[in-house]
């Protein structure tokens, strides 16, 4: 059925079958959509994905979740507010897998979209002080996927890191970090950690499969040592969102004065 709906213009259409329908704008659906793809293996339970996201999204008037079978939803919501507040907040994850999600626009079959970015916050951590700024670590993460560089920076510091929002392939490794070279010629491992990192393979560094669905691992039967893996658990970040208690910015010593001065005059001049 699929290949026969890709391949229809190859057919001999009858009067009754090629006859065009135009079908009105204002006869389409005014919902929002969310398409999503969840990169597992099991079959979605459709309760138990709504259960999931209710009170992740927290969406006021609520949301419909349509199974369209193959791990592709539709999330449906009645403004495109809360649409926008829920891909800005990526990433998503279901049993601990990823979630890719994208605007739907109902005009292109699902079965033709691409699901292969979701975007993350990555913090980079152990730039030398001297380069430790916005615009360096978001040079530093040009080879991980493609950098949102309108970010405000009060979103990027992180104290001992910085935090840069990141588009990632998700059917690429994960970037574990960067070599840098600094004045003298020396060179420096800065190590990259992502935020609300879920489950990936810990042999390839991929999210769309496990460490026991590995290719390799299986061919070994098992045989292959944990201890040579090249990914692990500390690509994930155990502090997300910018540092509120690590840095402390601290106004001008004689504004604050002068604010002071000001006020009290007013109050002298009553």
């Amino acid at each position: 059925m699929d290949d026969l709906t890709k391949h229809w213009n190859c057919l001999s259409l009858s009067e009754r079958e090629g006859d065009d329908i135009c079908i009105k704008r204002d006869h389409c659906s005014t919902e929002h959509l969310i398409a999503a793809f969840f990169l597992t293996r099991r079959a979605l339970n459709m309760d138990a994905v709504a259960r999931t996201f209710k009170p992740l999204w927290c969406v006021d008037n609520g949301f419909t979740v349509s199974n369209e079978a193959a791990h592709k939803v539709l999330f449906s919501f009645d403004n495109s507010e809360d649409v926008d507040r829920i891909l800005s907040r990526e990433p998503w994850s279901f049993d601990k897998l990823l979630v890719v999600l994208q605007l739907y626009n109902r005009l292109t079959p699902l079965e033709d979209l691409t699901f292969d970015k979701v975007s993350f916050w990555v913090q980079i951590h152990n730039i030398p002080i001297s380069y430790r700024s916005k615009s360096i670590a978001e040079d530093f993460c040009e080879s991980s996927g493609v950098v949102d560089r309108s970010t405000e920076a009060s979103k990027c510091e992180g104290g001992n890191y910085v935090r840069v929002r990141v588009t990632l392939d998700v059917y690429q490794p994960l970037c574990r970090g960067r070599v840098i070279k600094v004045e003298g010629g020396k060179k420096v491992w800065v190590n990259f950690r992502y935020e609300h990192l879920p489950n990936i393979c810990y042999w390839c560094g991929c999210f769309n499969h496990s460490d026991k669905d590995y290719d390799i691992w299986i061919e070994s039967k098992g045989s292959l040592q944990i201890s040579s893996q090249q990914f692990g658990s500390w690509l994930r970040a155990n502090h997300t969102g910018p540092s509120k208690k690590n840095v402390v910015h601290v106004s001008d010593f004689y504004e604050g004065r002068a604010e002071n001065i000001s006020t009290r005059w007013r109050w002298e001049g009553k």
